[in-house]
């Protein structure tokens, strides 16, 4: 994996998404350890699942943004816009 060198605003939120994905799913292998009911598991499990999707979505939405941008700089119009409408449909991901 190379490393770059942009800063990325998103990271801060995409850790704290993480941590809380984190903070979830140790809270359903407690509920399963101390045998909650399953309905209940169910939602813990779906909000892990929420957090990582939504934290997976900012990575790529913030890569599209920054990362893929600058290496189209300097492109003429009508390659932008094909660009733009790939990136405005990457939000529905």
């Amino acid at each position: 994996m190379t490393q770059d060198s942009h800063h990325h605003q998103s990271h801060p939120d995409i850790i704290k998404r993480l941590k809380r994905a984190q903070g979830h799913l140790l809270s359903v292998i407690r509920m399963i350890e101390a045998e909650q009911p399953c309905l209940d598991i169910a939602q813990q499990l779906h909000a892990v699942e929420k957090a990582i999707h939504q934290a997976k979505k900012v990575l790529v939405q913030d890569h599209i943004d920054h990362c893929f941008e600058s290496a189209v700089d300097g492109l003429p119009d009508a390659q932008r816009a094909r660009l733009d409408e790939f990136k405005a449909i990457t939000k529905y991901l």
